[in-house]
């Protein structure tokens, strides 16, 4: 059953008409009557159901208002690489030995990064780090020769997006206390994207369905996009 300030919530500021982000936000924002900082949050439908095939969306995003989240980085790389990883950041470094340790379970890191030499003894650990979603992909930028650039990516604001079995996306822009211009940046660089994706697919039509935006305790509400997508 929803709560007294839930139910105020609905009440007083319920838009039923979507609307575009800069003028949501200021609402959003007031919705956010908890004691902690919550997350601004976006989610989207997209027709990822063609006629010919099944469109499965993947991909990471440097977020230009950063994503005030400490990531703890790990790296897989040989030897001669390792004190560049340490030096570039990373808070996990390790070869073989690192390896075996996680085949044994340890897995206190949100984000792995391994050089492509490498990746051939890591790829054995994919029932490991599949279902965590952390078993590092070219795609994504975490296997690569140049561990400096994947550790700066990761720890200065870069997040992943992908849609599940039903077409649905969720994805953090911040937090309440970020500066409106720097959720805006984010949620510019998160529609760039999605466009990007829609241009190098086979989607016929619109990409996204239905879009909305909500804080972590606050009531959805439908988000008109800037963009046609």
């Amino acid at each position: 059953m929803p709560s007294k300030r839930f139910n105020k919530l609905i009440k007083e500021k319920n838009i039923d008409s979507p609307n575009l982000i800069e003028k949501l936000l200021p609402i959003i924002k007031k919705n956010c009557t908890t004691k902690f900082d919550e997350a601004i949050d976006l989610s989207f439908q997209i027709n990822h159901k063609q006629k010919k095939n099944e469109i499965n969306l993947r991909t990471v995003i440097n977020m230009p208002g950063g994503t005030g989240k400490k990531i703890k980085v790990a790296v897989v790389c040989e030897e001669a690489k390792i004190k560049d990883a340490k030096d570039s950041g990373a808070d996990i470094v390790g070869g073989d030995e690192f390896i075996e340790k996680i085949k044994g379970g340890f897995l206190d890191f949100e984000k792995l990064i391994c050089t492509p030499s490498m990746m051939i003894k890591l790829s054995k650990l994919g029932k490991v780090l599949g279902p965590k979603g952390l078993m590092p992909n070219p795609k994504l930028g975490t296997v690569t020769e140049n561990v400096k650039k994947a550790i700066t990516d990761a720890k200065s604001g870069q997040v992943e997006i992908r849609n599940d079995k039903d077409g649905n996306i969720g994805v953090t822009i911040g937090k309440k206390s970020f500066l409106d211009e720097n959720l805006i940046k984010n949620y510019n660089a998160i529609i760039e994207t999605l466009e990007r994706e829609k241009s190098n697919s086979s989607i016929k039509g619109d990409l996204v369905k239905n879009s909305f935006i909500t804080s972590t305790m606050g009531i959805s509400y439908k988000l008109k996009l800037s963009k046609s997508i």
